[in-house]
């Protein structure tokens, strides 16, 4: 979530809403949709829930609140769960070869208007939360969520949910009467609320100005009440808050700004998730953008056990195909780099647009590029997420014109018919699900680029100059000699291609504006992982493991050195493995599977052995002087603390907000109920010197949270 409001003078006006229905019980109606920890093989649709379909008028909210002619894009339009099910019952969906959706945040919400510079706003988008534990009434009850969850699951389609506990609501530090002063309320209890914090559930340092991560932490993202993750309730609340969601047969969750809460929870949260008997899917937003790069981005993609929107890939694919002002040759580059940067680049979710970008489509302009954009993301490394009415060609510039009612549910349009003729193919060639990517043909107009998994192979050509064809000669694949229609059926203006023995495709000419895919599929000679999902887990914890040529008899499964067998494996499948970690050593290590017959496969790399189950502490270190350029890093006995290697060192630690320089802190995700052996070393580079005297010990809380503070030893 991006939003721009700015702190203002503000109207809080009451509107009536029905509160959502008494928590449920946990019921987890599940019974089609097999594997929530891997989505290379699906196609997301992301849907704004106010904005799809109004399915059941009766739970429109009333008054101020709603737009009932949809002409105030920051009011209520009346969509809400029924709507999608009712276009999930029509085949609409289904048609376009969706198998998730990813729906707004659908927990309770504020039900007050908000007047910022004379306009109404409301929580249509559902980023304004006062309950996690109750539904947003607008949308629709407990009942109508567990009927969405079904209706989605009878049509083997997933449900991802967004989910923000970074903050709750707009709150002013100096108005308690401004909108509902930031209230957080547990199913129907107040908690607290930002103006009489006495529990310390919000952090007070005013708002962000975005100019290190640590301020976009621990301050206030524009006005919204920033929720204080190193605090016990808030730790217990939100655990307990997605356990009910996912109780509820929830297949994914999204969760919202997560460069701006501490990595150190988030892992610790995600853990508690994949240890749990409703582990899923999970990706961030971490908006980067134009241009943008980011270790830190990439640091926490690669060791929080979250998977991350993939801003870099859009923010290309807009540059090269919307704007022009990237050629095909900055695109390669960026998906190699991308590939190379981020360990496990075949969870990274790509888009071309969403609800915090403009749309795509540009008003008046050829729908070509669109196409495009959506035939690259449907055939490129990731998983994708296609924001509604993409397939429609709507329009929009900025936040709420992207965020428009849906136009049309048209079936014929070539976006549409694209998505359907593709979306199925991450099923059916691993290659485009799992492959890896080659760039075969390049130019500033043209990218020709091979996905391969196994034996399996796809080959992609797009040329987005829409006035120019171009020859294409030397080009080379591994596609097995043959003749190969393009599978869009010249939907794109794309051709058949014929193969020589040797892999050498025979001139051609791509057509102005045209795009092609060339595949080929055949059974598995050797085995082959293409996926660990989640990538990181406790031992006994169940993973699954996606691939082909495991055969139908149970064989071995390493994790390094250590071997699976027996009981530990809980189902064995030629494409999927679903196995329990052994107790080995935490860290980082290598899965790799054997078959009954004894074939091996290579290994998946970068599976993350947790110690135990996470708990988060705040470790303090005071009178940490340091010279320019100079910064604080914590390492220990633990895996979790970098096991005593400084390479693995955790950090650089913060010294602005929460404390200030010489006291450094840092929120870290270590082993619960566990006794830590730690020490601070400073680091500028290669250059390292650690403090003096005997380690720091501390036992952490078998529960909750905890805080650790120490002096620096000279």
């Amino acid at each position: 979530m991006k939003l721009h409001n700015k702190l203002a003078a503000a109207l809080s006006l009451s509107i009536s809403i029905v509160l959502g229905a008494a928590l449920p019980a946990s019921a987890d109606p599940d019974t089609s949709v097999a594997n929530k920890l891997n989505y290379s093989t699906d196609v997301i649709y992301q849907i704004v829930t106010d904005r799809f379909v109004d399915g059941n008028t009766s739970n429109n909210p009333t008054g101020s609140a709603f737009s009932s002619d949809q002409s105030n894009l920051k009011l209520y339009f009346g969509g809400d769960w029924q709507g999608i099910i009712n276009k999930i019952n029509d085949g609409y969906l289904t048609g376009m070869g969706v198998t998730a959706i990813w729906i707004s945040q659908p927990v309770e919400n504020i039900t007050s208007v908000i007047s910022y510079s004379g306009v109404n706003n409301t929580a249509y988008h559902g980023y304004w939360t006062r309950d996690f534990k109750k539904t947003n009434a607008a949308f629709g009850s407990f009942t109508d969520f567990q009927n969405l969850i079904s209706t989605a699951h009878a049509n083997n389609i997933k449900v991802i949910i967004d989910f923000a506990p970074n903050h709750t609501s707009p709150a002013s530090s100096t108005d308690a009467s401004f909108a509902e002063n930031g209230a957080l309320y547990d199913n129907g209890t107040l908690l607290g609320k930002y103006g009489s914090d006495s529990g310390g559930l919000f952090h007070h340092n005013g708002g962000t100005d975005f100019s290190t991560i640590e301020d976009g932490i621990y301050r206030n993202l524009y006005d919204l009440a920033d929720i204080n993750h190193n605090n016990s309730t808030i730790d217990t609340y939100f655990k307990d808050a997605i356990q009910l969601w996912l109780g509820l047969g929830v297949d994914g969750i999204r969760f919202d700004a997560v460069k701006h809460m501490p990595s150190g929870w988030q892992k610790s949260y995600v853990s508690s998730i994949y240890s749990s008997s409703h582990p899923v899917f999970t990706f961030g937003e971490w908006f980067l953008g134009t241009d943008e790069t980011s270790p830190d981005n990439v640091n926490f993609a690669n060791n929080s056990g979250m998977n991350l929107l993939d801003f870099a890939f859009a923010q290309e694919v807009r540059e090269v195909f919307k704007d022009k002002s990237e050629t095909m040759s900055e695109l390669n580059s960026v998906l190699a780099s991308t590939a190379s940067s981020y360990n496990y680049i075949n969870n990274m979710v790509t888009f071309i647009d969403n609800h915090d970008m403009d749309r795509f489509q540009v008003a008046g302009s050829s729908t070509r590029p669109t196409e495009q954009a959506l035939a690259l993301t449907l055939t490129s490394r990731g998983v994708p997420a296609i924001y509604y009415g993409t397939e429609q060609y709507m329009t929009g510039v900025g936040d709420p014109n992207n965020r428009a009612m849906m136009t049309a549910f048209n079936t014929n349009t070539t976006a549409y018919k694209l998505i359907k003729a593709l979306a199925p193919l991450r099923k059916s060639n691993p290659a485009i699900a799992y492959g890896t990517t080659t760039q075969r043909w390049v130019n500033d107009d043209v990218y020709i680029y091979e996905r391969k998994f196994g034996n399996n192979a796809a080959l992609v050509a797009i040329n987005r100059n829409t006035s120019a064809a171009y020859p294409i000669s030397g080009l080379s694949a591994s596609l097995p000699a043959g003749t190969y229609t393009d599978v869009l059926n010249g939907l794109l203006s794309g051709n058949s291609i014929s193969v020589g023995s040797s892999g050498s495709v025979a001139n051609f000419t791509l057509a102005a504006g045209g795009t092609a895919v060339w595949q080929y599929t055949a059974p598995a000679s050797t085995p082959a992982v293409a996926n660990v999902g989640p990538t990181m887990g406790k031992p006994g914890n169940t993973v699954t493991i996606d691939g082909r040529g495991f055969g139908s008899t149970a064989g071995t499964v390493y994790f390094g050195t250590t071997a699976v067998t027996g009981s530990s494996i809980v189902s064995w499948e030629d494409s999927q493995i679903k196995v329990k970690i052994p107790s080995v050593t935490a860290g980082i290590t290598a899965v790799s599977v054997t078959t009954a017959s004894g074939s091996a496969s290579s290994a998946f790399s970068n599976f993350n052995v947790l110690t135990a189950d996470q708990v988060t502490v705040r470790f303090k270190v005071n009178n940490a002087t340091t010279a320019l350029g100079t910064n604080v890093y914590l390492v220990g006995n633990v895996a979790e603390l970098g096991a005593w290697s400084p390479a693995a060192a955790i950090g650089p630690m913060y010294n602005v907000v929460e404390a200030a320089y010489p006291t450094w802190y840092f929120d870290v995700s270590v082993p619960a109920g566990t006794a830590l052996q730690f020490k601070l070393i400073k680091s500028n580079g290669t250059a390292v010197t650690w403090e003096g005297g005997s380690n720091h010990t501390y036992t952490t809380p078998a529960s909750g949270v905890g805080t650790v503070t120490v002096d620096w030893q000279n």
